[in-house]
């Protein structure tokens, strides 16, 4: 039973991860890129795959895909159909990024962050959570307060890796925060929608990567273009 269900889910990642057509990107300089990351960054794309646009609906964000910078060209990913994995930096220069940059970690900490996450090289993909996504292929209408819930359904096997949530972990390891402790509110005032995300989310340990490009404790950076830019210089088609 397991080996016919962990086929299924194979097929299935394998659906969500075929492309889709998209919007073109402006292509990143990969030695520009190397030059500005710091080891520990977390990198957020906007992925071209079917799971790509389940996740953006349901986080209501352009990032659909995380992944850890460790330095020397290469990232640390949580893969629906490799699981964790390294993988060059090189094969994320056809897509749209953001940088993410803890503001407050120092080389040891680092250190401590790269370790969990290459301790947790070669875990598998949590197949229950690509269930659960597969049945949000086509978007049907649902309340905001429902999605974060939508999202986690699947998340409940610690054994198993998602793609943010292992490196929420990793930083997690370090002490060091992804979202701010949210103090216990009175009931009557307690009905923030981002409140009670952030509840959620602490209850469920799942982040997703709109997380870090939300949180206080990291500063996003833009990737420099590939080249110098004057906008006096833009030829305006009429």
């Amino acid at each position: 039973m397991i080996t016919l269900r962990r086929g299924i889910g194979t097929i299935i990642a394998r659906f969500l991860t075929q492309e889709v057509e998209v919007e073109p990107a402006l292509p990143l300089n990969l030695s520009t890129l190397t030059q500005l990351l710091h080891t520990g960054d977390v990198i957020l794309v906007e992925g071209h795959f079917r799971i790509s646009s389940v996740i953006k609906y349901l986080t209501q964000s352009t990032w659909s895909h995380a992944a850890l910078y460790v330095g020397g060209g290469t990232c640390i990913e949580a893969d629906i159909l490799a699981g964790v994995q390294r993988f060059p930096l090189s094969e994320l220069t056809p897509y749209r990024i953001r940088i993410c940059r803890p503001i407050s970690l120092t080389p040891e900490d680092t250190e401590r962050v790269i370790a969990h996450a290459v301790s947790r090289l070669g875990a598998r993909y949590d197949l229950q959570h690509v269930f659960d996504l597969a049945r949000y292929l086509v978007p049907l209408p649902m309340p905001r307060s429902w999605r974060r819930r939508a999202i986690a359904l699947g998340s409940s096997d610690p054994t198993r890796a998602i793609c943010s949530t292992l490196i929420a972990e990793s930083f997690q390891a370090a002490g060091y925060p992804i979202l701010p402790e949210i103090p216990p509110l009175p009931h009557d005032i307690a009905t923030g929608r981002s409140v009670l995300e952030i509840y959620h989310i602490h209850n469920t340990g799942l982040f997703t990567p709109r997380d870090f490009d939300l949180s206080p404790f990291f500063h996003v950076i833009k990737p420099d273009m590939p080249r110098p830019f004057d906008h006096h210089n833009l030829v305006w088609v009429p």
